[in-house]
């Protein structure tokens, strides 16, 4: 693992955009970790372009709010992309009623932005953004997915991560849904990390930078380091997320195709 200080102080000023994860990197989903705060303002002082990429399944401005209750400064990052506004460009072209599967208050985030949500199951598309209050567990969405799959239900997962980090435990997402979905033959359709969409919307709010200039951070394999490489950016893994101290898996690359692709550091932390 590389010295985290050493590292982040020598950093190449080449990559003048940096896309950054935020939950796992720069917070818990309680309160943010130590240094975070400090290290997102250097890169700013330093003239790099600092966008919060992120798979939270809401719009850009609910997240910004929650950092703003979490005490994150303003001015320590230029720009937020997040799944949810890839899911909405997607959704607002559909004309219909939708399905929804989630909690009440991302319920509410997508109404406000004009998604009709059916109050009945009288649909052919289902807005995926996690799990129900309350029903944690995947064995309890059985029946639902055994009958949206029958019907031939196109699930939106707008969350691509399986898992999270809320405080000292692990809570599971939408990915994780759309996993068993699509086991059992139900069509699902990603938004966010690693898809292209949510990189070339933070490109394109960052000016649109050539590859080599750009650092993505993050602690997901399956959805930061994947979609790294799969653009063509260098990257950080930080392994103090979801994988808890984990060291980068040697067979990374070869298992999904990347030639010799690596993160150019493996880091615990931003500080």
């Amino acid at each position: 693992m590389t010295d985290d200080g050493s590292f982040w102080d020598t950093l190449d000023p080449r990559y003048r955009v940096i896309l950054c994860d935020v939950w796992g990197v720069i917070h818990n989903g309680k309160q943010i970790y130590p240094g975070a705060d400090r290290r997102l303002l250097r890169w700013r002082e330093e003239g790099r372009s600092v966008v919060l990429i992120t798979n939270a399944p809401r719009p850009a401005t609910s997240v910004e709010s929650y950092l703003e209750r979490i005490a994150l400064p303003r001015c320590s990052w230029d720009a937020i992309a997040t799944s949810g506004e890839a899911g909405l460009a997607a959704l607002a072209g559909l004309g219909r009623p939708v399905g929804f599967l989630g909690t009440p208050a991302d319920r509410a985030d997508f109404q406000d932005r004009g998604v009709r949500i059916a109050e009945d199951e009288d649909w052919t598309d289902l807005v995926s953004a996690g799990f129900e209050e309350h029903r944690w567990e995947i064995e309890d969405y059985a029946a639902d997915l055994e009958r949206w799959a029958a019907r031939g239900v196109t699930m939106h997962c707008l969350n691509p991560d399986r898992v999270v980090v809320y405080g000292s435990r692990q809570i599971p997402c939408a990915g994780a849904i759309a996993d068993v979905y699509e086991a059992i033959g139900g069509k699902v359709v990603w938004y966010g990390k690693p898809y292209p969409a949510i990189y070339d919307h933070a490109l394109s709010v960052a000016g649109s930078p050539a590859p080599e200039q750009v650092l993505a951070i993050g602690d997901g394999l399956q959805t930061d380091m994947l979609g790294a490489a799969r653009m063509g950016f260098d990257a950080v893994f930080v392994s103090g997320g979801i994988h808890a101290g984990e060291p980068f898996p040697h067979g990374f690359a070869q298992r999904h195709g990347l030639g010799d692709w690596h993160p150019v550091a493996v880091v615990e932390s931003l500080r």
